[in-house]
């Protein structure tokens, strides 16, 4: 009585251990759905990543140029401020040493002779200082509206690249995928090892387990991480351009630019700098973009070779 009763334990116990077992050719169908697909997930991932990178390359390219350009009008400015200091020297100095219209003949030949040599060439040449001046400004209003349009293009290449990485993340379920995979070839194993029990051919379960149970060995957090990274780049540099372009116009625009009072010039000098700054941050966000869409890529190659080899095998 008491083997009886032994037995029976131990069936029920077998019965209630094998109750979810799958019968083998079920689990194969369960991992080939778990486990196919991935491969083209990767695929994708890596060619929004080459998108990326390529958008963000020229983000970079432009706001490189936009800070370039930035610091070449900033010299032409500085130059022209020059020739208006010189300009307004002269024009005091001919003020105060001009004769009185009272002056005599001698006093004005007197007059002649004593001035300085140096101010009387000066003088002569001021018609081509505002030569100069006028050439100098029409310089720095290219220069600005250039700046203004390589911001512009930085800012929607980084806008770009907003929507490629947003678009990345919102269809990477990666992770999932592969934990799911990882989770069918635990159901396969031990449908596999009832099978084998039952004398049922397991080679096929055999090599899918052995060529997918690799996935165990990746990590594909870098891929996420380095997705993030490039879409918060792109954000930044997105913003600091779209800033940037605002500011640059705003700074060469005629009303500004023609405020020729202390604290018009002032701000002139601020809204340039300004924009100068922001074209340089949108450049460091866009290369940093680039550089998490190039290792993303990276990271991606390391795991596509174990997707190869296991579709492969379900395939």
């Amino acid at each position: 009585m008491k083997k009886i009763l032994i037995s029976l334990c131990v069936l029920l116990i077998s019965n209630i251990a094998h109750a979810d077992l799958l019968p083998l050719d079920d689990a194969l169908r369960a991992t080939y759905t778990a486990c196919v697909g991935i491969d083209a997930e990767l695929a994708e991932l890596k060619k929004l990543a080459g998108i990326g990178t390529a958008v963000s390359g020229v983000g970079t390219g432009l706001g490189a140029s936009a800070t370039v350009v930035g610091i070449l009008k900033k010299a032409k400015d500085r130059q022209a401020e020059a020739y208006e200091k010189l300009l307004q020297e002269l024009r005091e100095m001919q003020e105060k040493n001009a004769p009185a219209e009272s002056t005599t003949t001698e006093q004005a030949e007197a007059f002649k002779q004593e001035f300085d040599a140096a101010y009387d060439t000066a003088v002569q040449d001021i018609e081509r200082y505002n030569s100069e001046l006028e050439k100098l400004t029409k310089q720095s209003k290219s220069l600005g509206n250039w700046r203004t349009g390589l911001m512009a293009g930085a800012a929607v290449s980084n806008i770009a690249g907003v929507v490629v990485s947003t678009k990345g993340r919102k269809d990477n379920n990666l992770e999932v995928r592969i934990s799911d995979c990882l989770k069918s070839l635990d159901d396969l194993n031990n449908s596999m090892m009832q099978a084998r029990i039952n004398g049922e051919d397991i080679s096929e379960a055999q090599s899918i387990i052995t060529a997918c149970r690799e996935y165990s060995t990746v990590d594909v957090k870098p891929i996420s991480n380095r997705q993030i990274g490039a879409q918060v780049s792109s954000i930044v540099g997105a913003t600091t351009g779209v800033a940037g372009t605002i500011t640059s116009a705003v700074a060469n625009s005629d009303k500004v630019r023609n405020d020729n009072t202390d604290s018009g010039k002032q701000k002139e000098k601020n809204l340039n700098t300004a924009s100068n700054v922001l074209a340089g941050t949108t450049t460091v966000a866009s290369a940093a973009a680039t550089v998490f869409n190039a290792t993303q890529i990276s990271a991606i190659k390391r795991v596509v070779s174990v997707a190869e080899k296991c579709e492969g095998v379900l395939k």
